[in-house]
């Protein structure tokens, strides 16, 4: 049986198409051993519930201890989900690439998808969180790393250099990781 990833992708007009291609080299990045499953979220402008509603039942098909990623938009909504959902299947890890802050300032105000003060606890129950950012993204501020990881010391923490939002279109360290992500163990 193949091992599940599932892939959420940013907002934005044109985010499906472009982050397919991250999805993609994902998917070839970990060979025919895994099944990177690509939803398509709504756009832009929408409230969270909406995205809510392809993420619960998107999460709810996968097997126990599958991987999730998330890129952008993507990654704080998957973030939101994991804070205020119950879920039935056991989560392996979670990997969060170029993933926004909100509240950080002016600009990254989408309430809707604002985290508890609280997030860290409600994260205690994922084995692992990776956090993905390159220096030079241009559009999540590579200061918002910082203010994940200081929430986040657990987290195992990869940056790049000259890799941008999209991350070159090569997620092979992701993978890299996917692969090496220790089981959930027994007891």
């Amino acid at each position: 049986m193949k091992k599940q990833v599932l892939f959420l992708h940013g907002a934005g007009s044109g985010a499906f198409e472009a982050d397919g291609l991250l999805a993609a080299a994902l998917q070839n990045a970990l060979g025919p051993a895994y099944e990177v499953h690509y939803p398509k979220l709504p756009e832009d402008g929408e409230a969270y519930d909406d995205w809510k509603t392809v993420i619960e039942p998107a999460v709810a098909a996968l097997d126990d201890e599958s991987m999730l990623v998330g890129h952008s938009v993507g990654a704080s909504v998957l973030l939101k989900y994991l804070c205020e959902e119950q879920l039935d299947t056991s989560i392996r890890a979670v990997f969060l690439l170029a993933t926004p802050y909100w509240g950080a300032d002016e600009f990254w105000t989408w309430d809707d998808a604002r985290l508890p003060e609280d997030f860290a606890a409600k994260l205690a129950h994922i084995p692992q969180i990776f956090l993905y950012h390159s220096r030079d993204d241009d559009v999540v501020p590579y200061a918002h790393l910082a203010l994940y990881t200081a929430k986040l010391p657990q987290a195992t923490i990869r940056t790049f250099d000259e890799r941008g939002h999209q991350f070159g279109n090569d997620l092979a360290e992701v993978a890299e990781d996917i692969r090496s992500a220790e089981p959930i163990s027994d007891g």
